[in-house]
């Protein structure tokens, strides 16, 4: 546990000391956020707020677990998921910004290298890391034989959650908070439950790093992640899914991102089949905005759903294992 503390301790103080040096450099040289007409109107003061805070969480995360890991292959593929995650995020945040293409990245470019990404957690998980091709039902106790289909699997795995951590990255540190509660769980998980020091020391300074950032990110947060944070941090609780074969348990684990993007595919459904929205303003974070909630009232509140969900997945990953 030691390596788990001093990692994260670690990964925070990187965080909390070059943030300041890195939000400067990015002012200067004018990367800001564009926000959307069709946003809520109160976000139009944060337009040009430095983005892609992203980079500093991952650098903060890489130093020290680069240094104090052992190269398990398992943390070696949950690394090697957000790295690659954070770096689509990064061109796409920089051509919105830089190249001023506001649609950022092609879906044919996103979806290409999104499975490119997940044949690579396929392959380290199943030939590396020697995990059978099974999904584990840990609310019933019961494995099932994929087979060819585990590879699907994981494509769903990876692109539904670094879809959702990117919807849920519209409030000032409500992604980041969340992450957090999120990997929290995972670090009880591969730490106490199954003894993944290499994970647990990842999950360590994941978690540091998004605490770290919270100190900026905060509301009112004075950096974004953008992108390249939302979508690294995504990959890395998809690779920590996998790793430790909690796919399906995923979904109560991660559940306010769960219910972030089912807001989205609901509102996008009954517009398109009935041209009604359910929602005032989808991802669900808005609709609360829309009702007049102050945006700490709606980021605390989310933090504490998440708090419930991952501490419920916790407890039945363990009952599922005694």
């Amino acid at each position: 546990m030691g390596e788990v503390l001093l990692g994260g301790t670690a990964a925070l103080l990187i965080c909390v000391f070059l943030s300041p040096k890195f939000i400067q450099f990015l002012r200067v040289r004018e990367f800001g956020q564009n926000i959307r007409e069709e946003g809520p109107a109160g976000h139009h003061t944060k337009a040009g707020t430095p983005t892609m805070g992203g980079i500093i969480i991952f650098l903060a995360v890489s130093a020290p677990f680069l240094i104090l890991s052992n190269y398990d292959w398992r943390s070696i593929g949950v690394y090697a998921v957000a790295m690659l995650s954070a770096a689509i995020g990064f061109a796409d945040d920089y051509t919105k910004i830089v190249k001023r293409r506001s649609l950022g990245l092609r879906a044919r470019t996103k979806l290409g290298v999104t499975i490119a990404i997940s044949i690579l957690l396929w392959y380290i998980a199943t030939q590396k890391a020697g995990l059978p091709s099974t999904l584990r039902l840990r609310f019933v106790d019961y494995q099932i034989d994929l087979g060819v289909f585990y590879l699907p699997l994981i494509y769903l795995v990876v692109a539904g959650t670094t879809s959702a951590v990117n919807l849920t990255d519209g409030l000032d540190g409500l992604a980041a908070g969340c992450t957090a509660i999120v990997l929290l769980a995972y670090i009880g998980i591969t730490f106490i439950t199954t003894g993944q020091k290499d994970l647990a020391l990842l999950c360590g300074c994941l978690v540091g790093a998004c605490i770290g950032f919270l100190w900026f990110n905060a509301f009112p947060a004075t950096i974004f992640m953008g992108d390249t944070g939302s979508l690294g941090l995504g990959g890395a609780i998809a690779g920590m899914a996998v790793m430790t074969k909690t796919e399906m348990l995923l979904i109560l684990l991660g559940g306010i991102f769960v219910v972030e993007a089912l807001s989205v595919l609901i509102q996008v459904f009954s517009f398109q089949t009935f041209r009604k929205r359910v929602f005032l303003m989808a991802p669900i974070h808005h609709h609360f905005e829309m009702m007049a909630w102050s945006e700490t009232k709606i980021i605390l509140r989310f933090w504490i759903v998440a708090a419930v969900c991952a501490a419920i997945g916790f407890t039945v990953y363990q009952a599922s294992i005694t």
